[in-house]
């Protein structure tokens, strides 16, 4: 059954819709969390840990995944009165910002790698190709991506630009995305302030087109290549990569346990790729996308 678009959203304050649904949400992912681990606390003795743990690894992340699109779903529809679609899922005429974002990604790894690597930084150790690893290693990056773009831009976002001007939305959302990623192993204040410079990046064409395949992209290319490609920890997550390395010298440079987005020269692509889109799409999208009245 298509929801009736003509519906006015059952709480007005798009602030306070937000808020909500992140109560809501993480309400269920603790609860889940927790039936997972007990379950997983419960395998019998004879089974091999290591197996068992990676196991439910992948578990965790299938489902969070059907809690995210369910929990965005009864909110898009009984809350907003609105479709899942127009959270901004239509491929049409937004192919090339999801190019952009699919290019964008893999530009920023290699040339984060290549000058790690050329300043005595970064070795590498060894190449490891296993087409089953990579394969989940896609996967679960798809997953990932297309996950958080809907939970962090398509709702977060989307709904505090109906209470506040894109900017302010665009921060506000990029701090909740960088709080989300906290407890990750090896969190660090350059990974913290990282994290939140990446939630702008991946934000930054939907407060102009409201499309989210560029944020998709984005994110995906951005994951994949760090993790299982090029071997960094994503996000302090260990991966099986194609690639091997070692890091050198200080943490600060190299990002140390929490991988490259750890590091200052994460630090330092982000902000021009920032600049850069801003500059480009205020240009390209002159005329506002909408008239915000804060409530």
């Amino acid at each position: 059954m298509k929801p009736n678009l003509n519906n006015k959203p059952l709480i007005k304050q798009g602030w306070l819709r937000v808020v909500l649904f992140i109560i809501f949400y993480f309400t269920l992912l603790v609860f889940a969390s927790s039936v997972l681990k007990l379950t997983e606390t419960k395998a019998p003795a004879t089974a091999d840990k290591n197996i068992t743990a990676q196991t439910f690894s992948y578990l965790q992340f299938i489902v969070n995944a059907v809690i995210s699109v369910a929990a965005v779903l009864l909110f898009r529809k009984l809350i907003d009165g609105k479709s899942l679609e127009s959270m901004g899922f239509t491929i049409d005429k937004n192919g090339s910002n999801a190019g952009t974002g699919f290019f964008l990604g893999i530009l920023l790894l290699c040339t984060g790698t290549c000058i790690l690597f050329f300043s005595n930084n970064l070795a590498w150790t060894n190449i490891s190709f296993n087409a089953n690893d990579l394969f989940i290693g896609f996967g679960l990056m798809v997953i990932v991506a297309f996950n958080e773009e809907m939970i962090m831009r398509g709702y977060v976002l989307n709904n505090l630009m109906d209470s506040v001007n894109k900017w302010p939305a665009l921060f506000i959302s990029a701090l909740i995305f960088a709080l989300l990623h906290i407890a990750n192993p090896g969190f660090s204040v350059v990974g913290a302030c990282n994290i939140f410079l990446a939630g702008i990046l991946l934000g930054i064409n939907y407060i102009y087109t409201k499309n989210l395949w560029f944020g998709i992209m984005l994110h995906f290319t951005w994951n994949f290549f760090q993790g299982p490609i090029l071997g960094y920890d994503v996000s302090g997550l260990k991966l099986q990569s194609l690639f091997e390395h070692e890091v050198l010298g200080s943490e600060l440079i190299t990002g140390g346990k929490f991988g490259f987005e750890g590091s200052l020269v994460a630090t330092i692509l982000c902000l021009i790729a920032i600049a850069m889109l801003a500059f480009v799409y205020q240009k390209k999208y002159a005329a506002p996308v909408e008239n915000v009245i804060p409530v």
